[in-house]
């Protein structure tokens, strides 16, 4: 089976803020471009799954209209990362200590002081692919972060301990990658 791992469009707010789990809107056009362009690679019966929030809802939505013929859900597990206190922040606002606090314990660290480990990330991205049916083509609309955990478990990686174990590469808004599972026999 594979795997379709799509990245929301540019979201609507200014570079260099912090906005993992804040729910802000993407920009309308370059949505509807990247659904135009999903809809004319997605094989028949892929099951569309996407996160809440609404960047990531309205490509669902206007690859709905372009693909009904597709089964939709929405899936909390693929939501961003919560940064805590950091959600809305200029990542220059933040201070360098408590960046490397979250980078000394990458794995265990409550990032912005009450957000997500990476340990949870990890474990939240594990339970929904561990939930992928059988033969079934899946693509996942979804976040940088989701998709960087998505790409380490298809590799086996469940856990990781440092900051360097993480991957830097993720689509840039609008883009996909896809991954080949394996499926049981």
């Amino acid at each position: 089976m594979k795997l379709w791992l799509a990245r929301h469009a540019k979201p609507l707010i200014d570079p260099g803020i912090c906005y993992g789990r804040q729910d802000v809107a993407a920009d309308p056009a370059a949505t509807a471009e990247c659904a135009q362009a999903l809809a004319g690679l997605l094989p028949a019966g892929t099951r569309v799954t996407h996160s809440p929030l609404q960047r990531c809802a309205q490509l669902a939505q206007a690859l709905r209209e372009l693909r009904p013929d597709l089964a939709y859900q929405t899936d909390p597990r693929l939501q961003e990362m919560d940064f805590g206190a950091w959600e809305g922040r200029a990542w220059s606002d933040v201070a360098p200590a408590e960046l490397q606090a979250w980078t000394d314990a990458f794995a265990e660290h409550a990032v912005g002081g009450s957000g997500e480990s990476t340990r949870q990330v990890m474990a939240r991205v594990a339970s929904a692919f561990d939930g992928l049916q059988g033969h079934t083509d899946t693509l996942w609309i979804t976040h940088a972060g989701v998709i960087r955990a998505a790409e380490l478990i298809a590799r086996g990686v469940r856990q990781i301990a440092r900051a360097d174990e993480w991957p830097i590469d993720a689509p840039a808004y609008g883009q996909w990658c896809t991954l080949e599972l394996q499926t049981p026999s």
